[in-house]
């Protein structure tokens, strides 16, 4: 019986989060901050009619292994969301050195939660945490970052599949197909970086990436 109830509670969360994820909206999918620029932005809106959220948000390292302070706060890091409402997180660059010939990469975490209903005491409260990545672009980079994507080289190494990007941005995939069967998940490729996939077969290979506003490039096949 014990067991069932927490099934319920569980499945109960479980829409809560749905409903959550629903009700917030962000206004992009990822963050470009110039240098020089004093802040970059992104707005928050809630889109539910009776519900508010509370958000968190604050920014973290891509790599999860270095723990070393990052160089960027947000504001507000911590606010009530009502129903119906927009808010702005603004990004802010705090000086710390980064890398001057290429392009720096971060996560803005962003974390909404719902309010449990007062009847409701026993049911498990579900957060969720959306992850955007934060690009730091240093002025000066040789190059167009919106066809950066067109510079990529590919080579077949036995069952590896192994991509050169020779320019200072990073490149995000949205497909990678290497004669027409697609591989999963391909990622995003640094700047100057090499990046491996293990494939079956060998062939043309045809890709597209993910611009700077969130929108899908062409393909193009090499």
């Amino acid at each position: 019986m014990l067991k069932a109830l927490r099934s319920i509670s569980l499945i109960s969360a479980c829409i809560l989060s749905m409903t959550a994820h629903a009700g917030v909206v962000m206004g992009g999918t990822r963050v470009i901050f110039d240098e020089g620029k004093k802040e970059a932005s992104l707005s928050v809106t809630n889109q539910e009619k009776n519900i508010p959220y509370l958000i968190e948000s604050w920014i973290s390292n891509f790599d999860q292994n270095n723990h070393g302070k990052v160089p960027f706060i947000v504001t507000p890091p911590l606010f009530r969301l009502d129903a119906g409402k927009e808010n702005i997180l603004r990004i802010t660059y705090l000086g710390m050195p980064l890398p001057e010939d290429r392009e720096s990469v971060f996560w803005l975490n962003v974390k909404s939660i719902a309010p449990l209903p007062r009847d409701k005491n026993n049911e498990l409260q579900v957060n969720i945490k959306s992850e955007f990545k934060l690009f730091y672009r240093p002025k000066g980079l040789a190059g167009k970052p919106s066809e950066a994507w067109q510079q990529l080289t590919f080579r077949h190494e036995g069952n590896q599949l192994i991509a050169h990007n020779p320019t200072p941005y990073f490149v995000s995939f949205y497909s990678l197909d290497v004669a027409h069967h697609a591989v999963k998940d391909p990622g995003m490729i640094a700047p100057f970086a090499d990046r491996h996939w293990t494939v079956t077969d060998s062939g043309a290979v045809t890709w597209s990436a993910i611009n700077d506003y969130g929108g899908v490039t062409e393909q193009r096949t090499r």
